[in-house]
């Protein structure tokens, strides 16, 4: 087999692979609609971002607080999908950070994960993602990918924890205590990120 045989096998035509990801966002948004979630905030603002978590809206408009923690999933994927970097190509490992992060998008917005939520973290009012926050979440993903991309592992873990520290000092939450509230919630976590 040729080289240019292999580059090609790895990294598919521009025109396959763009619909292979439009057939992720159309499923993703038929697995959010299926769940009862409405395109945006039925409060009538068209505001693109709410930067108070306890607030009502957080979630239901394109941005918030959260969209940082969106950004660090596509750290995350990169650095997981670099590990396979010399059995799939390029475009194929962000096709799979597409399909996580959708899949992460529809399985949030679930009546189980939307209780846990509720019961394990401090969104106590969380009512899950309006569709265009979720197609937000999936492109700020896909920004932390291409991001970590152009970094490399050095930088990128640099930013990570950068990032992690600033929603710390700003809400009290991030990626990684969010992980630990849903899979082990620890009271003192709670209670200090409640300000208490």
């Amino acid at each position: 087999m040729a080289a240019s045989d292999i580059t090609l096998a790895r990294n598919p035509p521009l025109r396959p692979y763009l619909f292979a990801h439009a057939l992720v966002v159309i499923a993703m948004i038929a697995g959010l609609l299926i769940e009862g979630r409405v395109f945006f905030c039925g409060c009538g603002s068209w505001v693109p971002w709410v930067l108070d978590v306890n607030s009502q809206h957080c979630s239901q408009h394109m941005f918030d607080a959260y969209t940082a923690s969106h950004v660090l999933h596509g750290v995350v994927f990169f650095g997981a999908f670099w590990l396979l970097r010399g059995k799939i190509g390029g475009a194929w490992r962000l096709w799979g950070c597409v399909v996580l992060e959708a899949a992460w998008e529809v399985l949030e917005n679930s009546a189980f994960i939307i209780d846990r939520y509720r019961t394990a973290t401090i969104a106590l009012g969380y009512e899950g993602d309006a569709i265009t926050n979720s197609l937000c979440d999936l492109a700020s993903c896909v920004g932390g990918y291409l991001l970590a991309e152009r970094l490399r592992m050095k930088w990128s873990l640099a930013f990570f924890l950068g990032v992690e520290l600033l929603m710390l000092l700003w809400i009290r939450d991030s990626l990684v205590l969010n992980v630990v509230m849903l899979a082990y919630p620890l009271e003192t976590i709670m209670q200090w990120q409640m300000g208490g």
